[in-house]
């Protein structure tokens, strides 16, 4: 779990984020696609696996959402999917969930590759219109 000026990021959850830094969390699909999955879960806990699927099936649907065919064949499109998974995971571990974590927004614990979301009103406020405006 990471720690930011000897401060646990549980005591940093309970501070209200500022809009900024609500709209700089939010500006990016990625975070975007987790927060979706965490705030949807009831004790807004999820694996890395479950949410590199996640926002990999978000992506998928957002990319192929104008297509109406692909030519590609199944062995294809499986090592390409695999190909995407590997680099959302990354993506995830190395940027994205560090910065919702250094923000206060939840709790990435390494070694048990668990991801905790803490509860925070005011960006969920901003969250529920995003996932309204990109989703619906």
């Amino acid at each position: 779990m990471r720690e930011t000026e000897g401060e646990s990021t549980e005591l940093m959850a309970q501070v209200t984020p500022s809009l900024d830094l609500i709209f700089e969390l939010l500006s990016n699909r990625r975070r975007r696609y987790t927060l979706y999955h965490l705030y949807d879960q009831p004790d807004g806990v999820a694996t890395m696996d479950e949410l590199t699927d996640a926002v990999v099936t978000h992506q998928y649907l957002e990319s192929n959402a104008d297509r109406e065919t692909d030519d590609r064949t199944d062995a294809d499109a499986d090592g390409a999917l695999e190909g995407r998974r590997q680099q959302v995971r990354m993506d995830l571990q190395h940027t994205h969930l560090p910065k919702l974590e250094d923000a206060g927004v939840l709790e990435h614990d390494h070694r048990s590759e668990m991801v905790r979301y803490w509860n925070q009103p005011s960006l969920e406020e901003w969250l529920e219109h995003a996932r309204h405006k990109e989703l619906v």
